[in-house]
């Protein structure tokens, strides 16, 4: 690892100023604005009372949604949930490069934990442009000669060339924190040294980015059998000649997949029976479900994967030894449609295999169920993980690497 990037141990960090970025995005309630589920804070933890414990003066930066959403809004609530969580108090300023902000920075102690405003709040950050021209913004001009080291721990959108994530390693001494080493650790070391049978489940909505990673790990025999679930099973259900009904199709084309159609098409014909997708599946009519042959779809929309097929599916999951898995079978939110999400991560749960399980929705069902201990890991980034899958360079770890 550190041959490619330098992490804490690099660093002599006791009186540093140390400007953070992790990534504490949490589903906020609408009704109350209190955070929902603090995984992702919690994700940071060892990081930051690393930093901390250690002597270091901490400035964390962070984000929350995006604007125009109902949950984009301040990290004062995320600041008393990390007080709560550290069990030491976060200093928090509702700026990020204001004169409250630096006289904040500058009044740091050996040891302080500070929190600055959401990131998101000033408007070139989610711009995609390079790191050298976002070396150049005001938030990485102002605050620079206030920081002594960059640290990025926010693996989870370290595919995005963000203000954040890749401005400040071309001006400062740059490194990954703990969760971010963890991550690229994990899911490279996973990749390149998978025990055979080696499963990829690919579901959920995404089904662009689970596409690239069944055209990547079918082509360079990373995997032995690809378990299709969600839209990403629709869409080669559809690519195999089933008639998945007008209304499925036009979800599909109404997200902008269909395009995929032929792709999965083609992907079936060359690898054949390595790609596997539904033999049944699971309709909603007026709130109930129904499971239905693929050869018998109505024109009803598809929220889960068929009993026949989970079966099917937890058999092959049992006898792997290494086991990727991203996205939900369906509609788990809905008792009546989380049966298929539910029965593969309780057998990968029981699976001897090494497992990862993608961030986002799954991570969360898997949380949720209380399954996060059986798993060997549970990425903090759906996006970033899947990336890495697929064969992709994630510009922020780049970013890392090049500042080295």
């Amino acid at each position: 690892m550190s041959a490619d990037f330098k992490t804490i141990d690099d660093f002599d960090v006791k009186g540093k100023r140390m400007l953070v970025r992790i990534d504490i995005n949490s589903p906020v309630s609408p009704n109350t604005g209190i955070i929902l589920d603090d995984s992702r804070i919690k994700a940071h933890i060892k990081t930051i009372e690393e930093l901390s414990n250690k002597g270091a003066k901490v400035i964390l930066l962070a984000h929350q949604s995006r604007p125009g959403k109902s949950d984009f809004t301040t990290l004062r609530q995320h600041a008393i949930r990390l007080t709560q969580i550290l069990g030491i108090e976060i200093e928090y300023v509702d700026s990020i490069f204001s004169a409250d902000a630096i006289n904040a920075i500058e009044n740091l102690i050996n040891g302080d934990v500070l929190l600055l405003e959401n990131i998101r709040f000033f408007s070139e950050e989610s711009l995609n442009r390079s790191p050298k021209e976002h070396s150049k913004s005001v938030p990485v001009s102002v605050l620079t000669p206030y920081i002594d080291i960059f640290v990025n721990d926010a693996f989870a959108t370290s595919h995005r060339s963000h203000l954040s994530l890749v401005g400040f390693t071309k001006v400062l001494p740059s490194a990954a924190g703990r969760l971010m080493e963890k991550e690229i650790r994990i899911i490279t070391h996973a990749i390149k040294n998978a025990e055979r049978p080696s499963i990829f489940v690919l579901g959920g909505v995404k089904a662009d980015d689970s596409i690239e990673v069944i055209e990547n790990v079918l082509k360079n025999k990373t995997a032995d059998s690809i378990l299709t679930t969600g839209l990403v099973a629709n869409i080669f259900l559809k690519g195999a000649g089933v008639k998945i009904g007008r209304i499925n199709e036009d979800f599909i084309k109404n997200k902008g997949y269909s395009i995929l159609f032929d792709k999965a098409g083609k992907l079936i014909k060359e690898y054949g029976n390595k790609i596997l997708y539904p033999e049944d599946v699971a309709i909603e009519d007026n709130g109930n479900r129904f499971d239905v042959d693929i050869n018998s779809i109505p024109n009803k929309s598809i929220f889960d994967v068929g009993i026949k097929t989970i079966v099917k599916y937890v058999k092959i999951i049992k006898n792997a030894k290494t086991i990727f898995a991203n996205g939900p079978a369906g509609v788990f939110e809905d008792p009546n449609f989380s049966i298929g999400t539910e029965d593969i991560l309780n057998a990968i749960a029981e699976s001897p295999a090494f497992t990862v399980v993608g961030g986002g929705h799954i991570g969360a069902a898997a949380v949720a169920m209380g399954l996060d201990r059986e798993l060997e890991h549970i990425s903090s980034g759906g996006g970033a993980s899947i990336n890495l899958l697929a064969g992709k360079k994630l510009i922020a770890v780049e970013a890392l690497k090049n500042a080295k």
